[in-house]
C-alpha cells in the first residue's frame, strides 16, 4: 500500500494574491465552479489535467526562514532556463541566487511575491544538447 499527494499546501499572507502569480507560472487555473475571491483565505489551483493541485492558506505570520521545501521548475518545450527567467521576473519573482555556470548547466534561485524560494532550472532540451 501506498499514499498519495492530494496537493501540496502553502501558507501565506495572501492566498488569493499567491493563487494568481502561481496559476501565472505554472499555467493553472482555479476551479470555475469554486473561483477564487478576494477574501478567501484558502484558494486553490490545478494543473490542467487535474492531477496537481496547489492550495494557498492564508495565516497569520509572514514567512521568516529559508524553506524545508521547495519547487524545482524546468522550462516547457521551446522555452529555455534564461528566458522564463525573464519571464517569472516580469510576474513577480525575485532572483535570490544564481547558480547557473559557465558551462551552462546549473539554476537559478527564485523567491515568489512572499519569499517562498524556487528554482528554475535548464529544459530537457538545454540538459539533452
Amino acid at each position: 500500500m501506498a499514499a498519495r499527494i492530494s496537493h501540496t499546501t502553502i501558507d501565506s499572507r495572501d492566498a488569493l494574491a499567491q493563487s494568481v502569480f502561481w496559476s501565472a507560472v505554472l499555467g493553472f487555473a482555479e476551479d470555475p465552479d469554486d473561483p477564487n475571491v478576494p477574501g478567501d483565505d484558502e484558494c486553490m489551483i490545478f494543473s490542467s489535467d487535474g492531477a496537481q493541485r496547489l492550495l494557498f492558506i492564508e495565516v497569520p505570520e509572514a514567512k521568516e526562514l529559508k524553506n524545508r521545501l521547495h519547487l524545482d521548475l524546468e522550462p516547457e518545450a521551446g522555452s529555455t532556463r534564461d528566458e522564463e527567467l525573464e519571464r517569472l521576473l516580469q510576474l513577480g519573482a525575485r532572483q535570490v541566487d544564481d547558480r547557473r555556470r559557465p558551462d551552462g548547466s546549473g539554476w537559478v534561485v527564485l523567491a515568489d511575491p512572499e519569499g517562498n524560494e524556487f528554482c528554475i532550472l535548464r529544459s530537457r532540451a538545454e540538459r539533452a544538447a
